[in-house]
Parts: C-alpha cells; structure tokens; sequence
C-alpha cells in the first residue's frame, strides 16, 4: 500500500498550498516581563540569592525582553533579588540597546580598555549588596565571565542561576503556549506541504531548501533549523556528513522547527516513500505505541523520569533495548522547550522534576535499529490542569501519517 499524501504535488503546488499563519499572534508584552522578573525575585529572597547575573542570549531576553548575543564581550543584566534591573555592557553599544530596551533600567558602560567585571562589582556594591553576598551566574553563560567576576570579587559566593531561571522558565504562560502553538502549527503545515512533494531522485539538500521557503511561505523567518535523512542515514538521530538521494521503499525522516517571536516548534514525522515492508511497519508501530505510553504517563505530580520509563518499558516489553541500547530507543523520551529548543525539564532517568500545569516537553522515544533505519515520531505536549494536552496530534499511521483519509 502505498503512503497517502507522499509525492502527490510539485514543488511549487506544495508551496501555493501555504499561506501566512501569523496574522493573529501577539509578542510578549512588557508587563509580562516584569511578573516573570517579580517571580525571580520572590524566589531569590526565599532562598538566600542577592542577586543573578542573565546573560545575553535567551535568559536575557526571558526577563528583560531584550535581545542580543552572546560573545566575547560582557553584555547582560544583574537582576538583584530587591530592586531594578541593571545593564551591563560595552559602552559603545548603549545606544543600540536602547533600541532593543523592553523593561527601564540604567545601562553601565565600560570602555574597551576597562575590566568590564569590575563595573559588574561594582554596580553590586551601588545596590547595596555585600561583597560576601551569593549571586548566581547564568547558567549558559561563557567561562570567562565566571572567571572575571570571580577574580574581580573578593568575597562573593558564586552560584548556578539555573534553579532561578529554571523555576520561572519552565512553567510557560497562555501567551508563550499560544507562540508555541502557532509555530507548532505552522511546521505541521509545512510538514505536509513537503511529504506531498517527494520524488524519487530528490535530494535531502533540495528537500532541506523547499522547507526553509516553506516555512517562510507561512511566516517565520525560515527553518531554526532542519534534518532531512533518507534510507539508511535515518538510523542516526541527528543526521549524516553526505547527502542523500530518495529511492523507492526509503525510509524518510524529516526533524524540523521554526520562531513565532523567539518561541519555538520542533516536529519529526518518520514515513515510507512508497510501499512499507513489514519490518518497518512493525517498528513504526512500536514507535508510536512508545509515543502514546509517554503521554498517558504524564499526569500531574508524576516525575520526568516515569514518562521515559513508561515509554522504554514498552519497548523492552517488544524485545528492544533494555535501556539505551539498539535496536531501541538510544536517547532521551523527550525535552523542555520555550525560547531554547532543548531546556529543562526533560523526560530522562534522573529527572524527578514533578509534572507540573505550563510544562512544554517533546515526545520523541527514537528507534533506532542500526544498519537498516531509525523511527522518530517527535510531537510535543503541555500539562494543564486537566493532564497533558498535544500541541499537534501524532502522526496517524505509516501508510497515512498525516492523516488525510481519517
């Protein structure tokens, strides 16, 4: 039987199938930014930290709602656990922060041949916090920031600031859910749009152009980023070095994602271009089973952990595994997103974070039967008061993933 809606339009029908799925949506707006600061806050005084150093890059923009990159420069922000945000950067650049300032807050400046960590002390010493006092450094934060403040401090306790960050991040609001489902939905689309335009003899580098002007068809400002494998290559779950070309009975893997304002989708459907054997239509089944015995794991207070359990159990139940050995699943069920396309919580062994309302999570148990194919069904799902609930539904069946003739 052949996979319905596989290779069934052009190019360039697939891509006038597509319009623009952004016309509704909203960005955060500022007053959010300061409930989500009010909250760091909160949670700093009732453990004992004076103040986090954020970053630039998605910490930042989190808090603040600026956005800027990381580099060998200290650009960021100390958010003191009583107080305004303070800035910290180059200062040549202030006045191009101030076109991306969200949230009021002085900008410190230091010269190129200043040692910008000892502004950073200093701005401390002017909020009033003591130099023994404990301060968390953004936890994505380069080395050498670390290290210059530390050498720049005499006396200050330096901590992680992911269990600060964590806290508020991982806990998504109705307007970041709303982000996510738009761009969950555009990729689905998209998805679709790309199956429907498979021929055999197109290349994975042909295959990865049509979804980035896909994804701008229906409004995002491209792929955030693209895995097209074909055959053989889908065995390995983040790709191969060479290209390849679609041959009939391959088995077709595409992982792929966009931005919808900084908030992020990743989708894999896994499907046959042509007629499935028998082999790869047992494992796809298993694939899903694993997927839909995850979710039905997730309920409110369950931990991380027993949500990858439940979806290894079943594997191992169907002689796969044990654990993380192939054929099996090698990785991960499934990890956090938001801003970051991999962020806590994540479903793994070791992870007793309880389930909990505004979680966001992949679903992804990955088979992987190595020398012939790999299966990834990846949807994402968010915990509400009432259990998990899918941003998009998982794909259908291997001869009709998508759905069309249900």
């Amino acid at each position: 039987m052949t996979t319905v809606g596989i290779g069934t339009h052009t190019p360039e029908q697939a891509l006038d199938s597509l319009s623009n799925m952004t016309h509704s949506i909203t960005p955060i707006q500022a007053d959010e930014y300061l409930v989500r600061m009010a909250k760091a806050q909160a949670y700093m005084q009732a453990n004992n930290i004076d103040a986090i150093y954020l970053n630039a890059g998605t910490n930042l923009t989190y808090f603040t709602g600026m956005k800027w990159y990381a580099s060998e420069r200290l650009v960021g922000a100390i958010l003191p656990a009583m107080g305004e945000v303070q800035y910290i950067a180059p200062h040549f650049e202030i006045g191009s922060l101030n076109g991306f300032k969200v949230i009021d807050g002085p900008i410190h400046g230091w010269q190129e041949h200043e040692n910008p960590f000892e502004l950073f002390v200093k701005v401390l010493k002017q909020l009033n916090i003591s130099d023994t006092a404990t301060v968390g450094i953004d936890e994505s934060a380069q080395f050498f920031i670390f290290d210059g403040i530390n050498k720049a401090s005499s006396g200050l306790k330096l901590v992680n600031a992911q269990p600060v960050t964590a806290h508020c991040r991982m806990h998504k609001s109705a307007n970041e859910l709303a982000l996510m489902q738009c761009a969950m939905d555009m990729t689905l689309a998209v998805h679709k749009a790309t199956a429907s335009m498979l021929y055999e003899g197109i290349s994975t580098v042909e295959v990865e152009e049509f979804i980035k002007k896909a994804h701008q068809k229906v409004g995002a400002p491209g792929n955030y980023f693209c895995i097209v494998l074909f055959g053989l290559a889908t065995s390995f779950p983040h790709g191969v070095k060479d290209p390849q070309i679609l041959k009939k009975g391959d088995m077709v893997l595409i992982d792929t994602g966009c931005k919808v304002h900084d908030y992020l989708s990743d989708i894999t459907r896994t499907y046959v271009f042509g007629e499935a054997t028998s082999r790869q239509r047992l494992f796809w089944d298993f694939e899903k089973a694993a997927q839909l015995a995850a979710f039905n794991q997730a309920a409110l207070g369950e931990t991380c952990e027993s949500v990858d359990e439940a979806a290894r159990s079943y594997l191992a139940a169907q002689g796969l595994g044990p654990e993380y050995q192939t054929p099996g699943c090698p990785h991960r069920t499934g990890h956090g997103i938001g801003l970051d396309i991999h962020e806590w919580p994540y479903l793994v062994g070791g992870d007793k974070t309880p389930l909990a309302t505004g979680m966001c999570f992949s679903n992804e148990p990955m088979l992987v039967i190595p020398d012939e194919f790999g299966v990834r069904l990846e949807d994402h799902f968010y915990m509400t008061d009432d259990g998990p609930r899918w941003f998009t539904q998982p794909s259908h069946s291997i001869y009709d993933p998508f759905g069309l003739n249900s």
